[in-house]
This record gives structure tokens, C-alpha cells and sequence, in this order.
């Protein structure tokens, strides 16, 4: 099986600081098989490594970073086709996810599970978003 592993340029602005966290924690941003780029969980976390308390502004970072690493790949968010999102008090922050997933995720659109969870692996985190995007045919 040939893999690639995506790799986050050390000066990437939309992941900061915090690009140290996949050597720190044993893990890639995203690998590339079989046609597919799987994207490692992604957080809300600022370039500076602070979270912030609002979920809108948690759910645009995320989604911000899963669009740099899809730019990386010659990809953007059309090519997603498959995402999971974990929420902390789920019934509380739906709505304000709901809002900015509307203003950053176009038709058509991926198939997409969200799953409420008691918490995630910084205190503060609201949401952790996980994905699969496609390559497009060579044909």
C-alpha cells in the first residue's frame, strides 16, 4: 500500500505553535491511501495555542485547519466526504456550530455524524472534527 504522509510546514500560520503537537503526540495530521486523505481529529485551538471559549470561533478554527490541510493536498473543502464531530454539551453548543459550519461548508454536502462526549483532551475544547476527503479521479 503506498501512503504519503501530510506533513505541516514548521511556519504554517493557521497552525502556529501548535504544530508541534503531532511529534509530541505521536501522530499525523492527515495520511494519503487509497485515494482518500484521512484527516487526524481536529480542534479549535488558536495559532498561539489558546482555545477559545465561543464554539463558533472553536468550530472556524477546526474547519480552517482542515481547509490547510486540504490546500496542502491541492484540495479544499468541496473534496470532503466523510466527517465526525465529537461535542462537549452538545445540546448547548449545536447551534452555534450549526451557524458557522453553514457559512464555511457548501452543497454538496459530506456525510457527517456528530457525537456528544463528555470531554476532549484540553479543558475548554467544545469540538473535535475528523475527516475524509477524496482525491478526484484520474480518470
Amino acid at each position: 500500500m503506498t501512503r504519503h504522509t501530510v506533513e505541516i510546514p514548521e511556519d504554517s500560520e493557521v497552525f502556529g505553535t501548535t504544530v508541534n503537537a503531532f511529534a509530541n503526540f505521536g501522530y499525523s495530521a492527515a495520511v494519503r491511501a487509497h485515494g482518500h486523505l484521512f484527516i487526524a481529529g481536529t480542534i479549535g485551538r488558536r495559532a498561539d495555542g489558546t482555545i477559545p471559549d465561543d464554539i463558533e470561533e472553536q468550530t472556524e478554527i477546526a474547519l480552517g485547519r482542515i481547509a490547510e490541510i486540504l490546500r496542502l493536498e491541492g484540495l479544499d473543502l468541496s473534496a470532503l466526504v466523510e466527517v465526525t464531530s465529537y461535542h462537549v454539551d452538545i445540546h448547548q453548543h449545536l447551534p452555534g456550530f450549526s451557524r458557522a459550519k453553514a457559512r464555511l461548508v457548501d452543497a454538496p454536502y459530506p456525510a457527517w455524524s456528530l457525537i456528544g462526549v463528555s470531554a476532549l483532551a484540553s479543558p475548554g475544547l467544545l469540538v473535535e472534527i475528523r475527516a475524509t476527503a477524496a482525491y478526484p479521479d484520474a480518470s
